[in-house]
């Protein structure tokens, strides 16, 4: 029974652990028809920030972009229906622009 306990809180840990691979190709996919999305992308629109800009405008936390994320069908934003997996490993990526790899 303690095996199997410990088992289930390894494997939920890993799981819930967001993946910036994952969220650029989310980005890449969903995001970078409007937005750039990543250094060198040489389209985007001219009317929405880019990811860089996002976070470097200090506007937007990993939980403020989350619930954006969550819920963009009040915006301009087309209504992806990402899963929670999907927003937790789209926010990393984008909060992670601008840093050092």
């Amino acid at each position: 029974m303690q095996v199997a306990a410990v088992l289930l809180l390894l494997h939920s840990g890993q799981s819930g652990a967001a993946d910036l691979a994952r969220g650029r190709a989310i980005a890449n996919r969903w995001c970078s028809e409007c937005h750039v999305t990543a250094p060198g992308q040489l389209r985007g629109s001219d009317n929405v920030p880019t990811f860089s800009e996002m976070k470097k405008s200090g506007k937007l936390d990993a939980a403020r972009l989350s619930t954006f994320l969550s819920a963009p069908q009040h915006s301009r934003m087309p209504d992806l229906s990402l899963t929670r997996a999907e927003i937790a490993d789209l926010t990393a990526y984008i909060m992670s622009q601008g840093q050092r790899p």
